[in-house]
């Protein structure tokens, strides 16, 4: 986290002149627009990297992948030395990690909870995951630039039509950042609306094994096709469980005593698995 907190805070003197420089042939309305929004866009994610959760998480995710697109077009434009770029792919990918993900998600938790995050469907990762961020970054940033080079009746349009659009993207992107496996004083709750409609606890006397899911199993999957390592949860008998269906229909109850699901970070859960006295594999809890 304070990696990436100083690399955010010396975003604007690394790429702060590159980017004005993009922006010196631009009138001075457009120019001083630009900069605002920028501005603000750093403010927002400094004090969602001081205020840790799940919509802080979305913030500095949003925002930092879109510092070195801006970098990069900027670098393009004014053939400048590309150390802005490089600061700034660094720090998205700092932003991207695991552990950063943990880090925002826990700061909810309550108690003795310790929660890790579940990655994203896999079939979003092919097209929606990105185009939604390239929609959200349009709808808010398009509007007030339009209007700024007096483009008033497109400026207009844009912030109504852009306004719902980042709204209902945002809550898209925030929901899948409220998903998670987390580790219980009674055991591990699975929480997943993708997968199961209500979260699962799975006590600790019910458990025989957690481990990585071998290639030929046949456990009921909650990965939603997500790439990655699956980890496998076997119980000692079976457990209802209301798996989510597509769109808005009902949830289809069922039981099962062996499920898959994916982690952003299998490694880490298996390590506070072995801290919650979750039965492991020995070379696992060895």
């Amino acid at each position: 986290m304070w990696i990436l907190r100083f690399g955010w805070v010396a975003l604007p003197f690394v790429a702060g002149p590159v980017l004005a420089n993009a922006l010196n042939e631009r009138t001075t309305t457009l120019r001083t627009t630009a900069s605002i929004e920028l501005w603000i866009a750093w403010a927002l994610v400094v004090g969602a990297l001081l205020i840790p959760s799940t919509i802080s998480l979305v913030i500095i995710r949003v925002i930092a992948l879109g510092a070195p697109v801006i970098s990069a077009a900027a670098v393009i434009n004014t053939s400048a030395y590309p150390l802005a770029l490089g600061v700034t792919a660094a720090v998205a990918l700092v932003a991207f990690t695991p552990q950063i993900g943990e880090l925002e998600v826990n700061a909810g938790s309550y108690g003795d909870e310790e929660r890790f995050l579940l990655r994203a469907p896999g079939s979003l990762y092919l097209g929606p995951l990105p185009l939604a961020w390239f929609l959200l970054t349009l709808s808010v940033v398009t509007g007030p630039l339009l209007i700024a080079d007096r483009q008033w009746l497109l400026g207009g349009l844009a912030v109504g039509i852009g306004l719902p659009i980042a709204v209902i993207l945002a809550r898209a992107f925030h929901s899948l950042c409220q998903r998670w496996i987390v580790f219980v004083p009674a055991g591990v709750v699975l929480k997943d609306h993708n997968a199961v409609v209500d979260p699962v606890l799975f006590r600790r006397s019910e458990i025989e094994i957690l481990h990585p899911a071998p290639a030929n199993t046949d456990s009921l999957d909650l990965t939603s096709h997500a790439p990655g390592i699956a980890l496998e949860l076997r119980l000692k008998e079976k457990i209802p469980l209301v798996r989510a269906m597509p769109g808005r229909q009902p949830g289809q109850p069922g039981k099962s005593s062996r499920l898959l699901f994916t982690p952003t970070r299998p490694g880490g859960v298996l390590v506070a698995a072995g801290k919650h006295r979750i039965p492991l594999e020995d070379h696992v809890r060895g």
